[in-house]
């Protein structure tokens, strides 16, 4: 039996996640006799580095499953095919065309972790590329925690296909993003996983997660560290925005906001954003190299 899956234009919105989410339901929704599914790309006009890191993870967690993934190359707009290429996601699912420098960060699918393999990947081929202006002191901060955000997903994420990341420098509009996802467990279901926040709502369990020294794992001082990249984000004017379980956060310079959504997704979702035109200073005095934090 076989299916076929249209890829939805993707920018970096809510609402083209929400496409990305619905994609995902439809896979789970689909019978366990759906052996072949193809992958359309027919209706989209635009995949953002969101939707390349969310597509791959999908296809991977398809074939887990036991389904075969048919990519229809064929259907790929010229622009789409050619960023594909660039950030190596053809290469990754069979079809012999890329990788090379450009405005990508690489496409990148870790079954298991990889310390020395994630940090090279963040500091040579995202942070260290000067598209941000950032010292060498305070790129070792920010990599390390963000760093911890793949260590806690296979700690802790139960997810099955590993950790999917993909990024890109959007020259136009001086930014430099980054997303991580899993499909795992997801920051509200870990956090109302202790016994004294399971009856947490959705946006308390997300404050919860961002307060300094929250862990959902006794015993142990190192974790996800959401308060300094949190800090390291609103010092810059960028953007974090992650999406887990029913669970919405943006954090920007003068905004915060966590909610609780209408579509629900079964893992966690997380995209930082830097502004390429804004200088850096030393904040090693201004924030606290704590090495505490969330599990999830």
């Amino acid at each position: 039996m076989g299916f076929t899956l249209y890829v939805p234009t993707v920018y970096d919105s809510s609402h083209h996640f929400d496409r990305l989410i619905k994609l995902c339901n439809e896979v789970n929704q689909m019978p366990q006799e759906a052996l072949d599914i193809t992958v359309d790309f027919h209706y989209c006009q635009f995949l953002g580095h969101n939707g390349v890191a969310f597509l791959g993870g999908l296809a991977r967690l398809v074939e887990s499953r036991g389904s075969k993934v048919i990519f229809n190359w064929d259907t790929l707009p010229k622009n789409i095919k050619m960023n594909l290429a660039q950030n190596g996601f053809l290469g990754n699912f069979g079809c012999q065309q890329g990788p090379w420098d450009g405005n990508s960060i690489p496409y990148r699918n870790d079954l298991q972790q990889d310390a020395s393999g994630l940090m090279d990947y963040l500091k040579a081929k995202w942070l260290g590329r000067g598209w941000v202006n950032v010292s060498e002191s305070l790129k070792d901060l920010i990599v390390g925690k963000v760093w911890e955000i793949y260590t806690n997903a296979f700690e802790h994420s139960g997810s099955a296909v590993g950790v999917f990341s993909c990024g890109q420098h959007y020259p136009n509009q001086s930014e430099l993003h980054l997303t991580v996802v899993d499909f795992g467990r997801g920051i509200p279901a870990n956090v109302r996983s202790l016994p004294q926040n399971s009856s947490m709502s959705t946006e308390a369990a997300l404050q919860w997660a961002f307060q300094p020294g929250t862990t959902t794992k006794h015993g142990i001082g190192r974790g996800l560290g959401l308060d300094l990249l949190r800090k390291f984000v609103t010092m810059n004017k960028g953007r974090l925005v992650i999406f887990s379980n029913e669970g919405f956060v943006l954090i920007e310079k003068d905004k915060e906001v966590y909610e609780s959504r209408h579509i629900a997704f079964a893992g966690t979702l997380v995209n930082i954003t830097f502004q390429c035109d804004e200088s850096y200073y030393c904040l090693a005095s201004e924030v606290s190299n704590t090495d505490d934090g969330l599990f999830f």
